[in-house]
């Protein structure tokens, strides 16, 4: 239970560290470092029942961009501040690094595993993303 807390703080703090990188007005600040500590919860609550890396990053990435269409309706400003900021906890660059090093130090079998995991948790992130896009488009109303 202590490890789930530490990372659903760290995710809250990479959050909010993104939301600051970017220039994130400091009203928005919180919103958007909540959605990514959300998003992250919700990854290790899939993982936990259903061990698929796949899953596990697409059904949080759902949640993050449905909690940033959400905000930025609610707060009046684009939505691409939240998503941004929300899909961060779930960025796959610690098997990027392990990838790019083990392919360095020619141990492509592990370079290759490390780069599978990455596309895939890259796609189930984009998959999210698109997935949750093209509900919006098609349910708004065209004038």
């Amino acid at each position: 239970m202590k490890q789930i807390l530490i990372q659903l703080v760290t995710a809250f703090i990479g959050s909010l560290g993104f939301g600051l990188l970017f220039g994130l007005r400091t009203k928005h600040l919180f919103w958007a470092a909540l959605g990514g500590m959300i998003a992250w919860g919700i990854y290790l609550g899939v993982y936990a029942l259903v061990p698929e890396l796949f899953l596990a990053n697409l059904c949080a990435s759902v949640f993050a961009v449905t909690y940033a269409e959400l905000m930025a309706h609610l707060r009046k400003c684009p939505a691409t501040l939240f998503v941004v900021t929300g899909v961060v906890p779930m960025v796959p660059g610690g098997s990027l690094y392990r990838a790019m090093d083990c392919a360095v130090n020619g141990d492509l079998a592990r370079a290759g595993d490390y780069g599978h995991k990455t596309l895939v948790v890259a796609l189930a992130i984009a998959a999210g993303i698109s997935f949750v896009t093209v509900c919006r488009e098609l349910h708004t109303p065209k004038t």
